[in-house]
């Protein structure tokens, strides 16, 4: 009989970057994405929440050890874009728009690769208080 549980690990981090299509003149680029589309960017508090679902272990009683996710995150997402500008430091977005979406994206197939595949695995990514994406849904 199957149990299964989810997880929860929230973390926090704050990056810059602007909202940007090169493929497009400036004027359609301020059309679409506003004030996201600043040339100097702008910054946001990004609330970062990892859902892991999977029947708890026999003998820890664990889905996953949230300490061991805990580092995960902090070692693989929290380093690499804390206190960054997504578009100038940090290779996933040298060429991709750091949407919400694909920040989430990107963030998921960072972590995939660490666990376990036969733990589910769900990314949420606060924006703002009011702005977040859930992948994959």
């Amino acid at each position: 009989m199957s149990h299964r549980v989810a997880v929860y690990r929230k973390e926090h981090f704050n990056a810059a970057h602007r909202l940007h299509n090169p493929e497009w003149t400036d004027k359609v680029n301020q059309k679409v994405f506003g004030k996201c589309n600043n040339p100097n960017y702008h910054g946001h508090n990004y609330e970062l929440v990892v859902k892991v679902i999977g029947d708890p272990d026999p003998h820890t009683g664990y889905v996953m050890d949230t300490k061991l996710l805990s580092d995960l995150i902090r070692e693989n997402v929290i380093d690499k874009f804390d206190h960054k500008n997504l578009n100038l430091d940090t290779e996933e977005f040298s060429l991709l728009n750091p949407t919400a979406e694909n920040i989430a994206i990107v963030i998921y197939n960072i972590l995939r690769a660490h666990i376990d595949t036969r733990l589910d695995l769900q990314v949420r990514l606060y924006e703002t208080e009011r702005n977040f994406v859930d992948y994959p849904v």
